[in-house]
């Protein structure tokens, strides 16, 4: 079922059930855009335009500029990807994958230093995950179609 598309309620409390449903796709959505917009703003343009800050990091990590780069682009991918309802749910997925990397990093080579922020992170992204879990079906239906 898409996002779009909700199951017909029916009974006495069906009208309150559909409201609820309502404002909890849009309340996902608006994470989803949240989440987008911080991937590709705050978090992948510093890396891809070179800020001397994410310069000074990657150095520091031992990976330069060119993991600096990947790791930008792949960011801003998953970030764009979260906006596309047939990719949402596996962008969730590898976005919390890169996340765990960034923890392990934060401790390993940053002291610990901003360890909690991919831990917060993860938690939207999981929920997106799990909520947009269908997409995954669509997503391998048009695989499954083309090959």
């Amino acid at each position: 079922m898409s996002e779009t598309t909700a199951p017909v309620a029916s009974g006495p409390s069906a009208p309150a059930s559909a409201a609820r449903g309502r404002r909890a796709r849009i309340a996902l959505r608006t994470v989803q855009v949240l989440l987008a917009l911080f991937y590709g703003i705050a978090s992948a343009l510093p890396k891809l335009i070179a800020n001397s800050y994410a310069v000074d990091s990657f150095e520091r990590i031992g990976w330069g500029s060119t993991g600096m780069y990947v790791i930008g682009a792949l960011e801003l991918v998953g970030g764009v990807a979260l906006l596309v309802p047939m990719l949402q749910s596996v962008a969730a997925v590898a976005l919390s994958a890169l996340m765990v990397g960034a923890f392990i990093v934060q401790l390993t080579v940053f002291d610990g230093e901003n360890a909690a922020t991919p831990l917060i992170l993860i938690v939207p992204l999981v929920l997106i995950a799990w909520a947009r879990r269908d997409s995954i079906k669509d997503l391998l239906n048009l695989v499954r179609r083309r090959v």
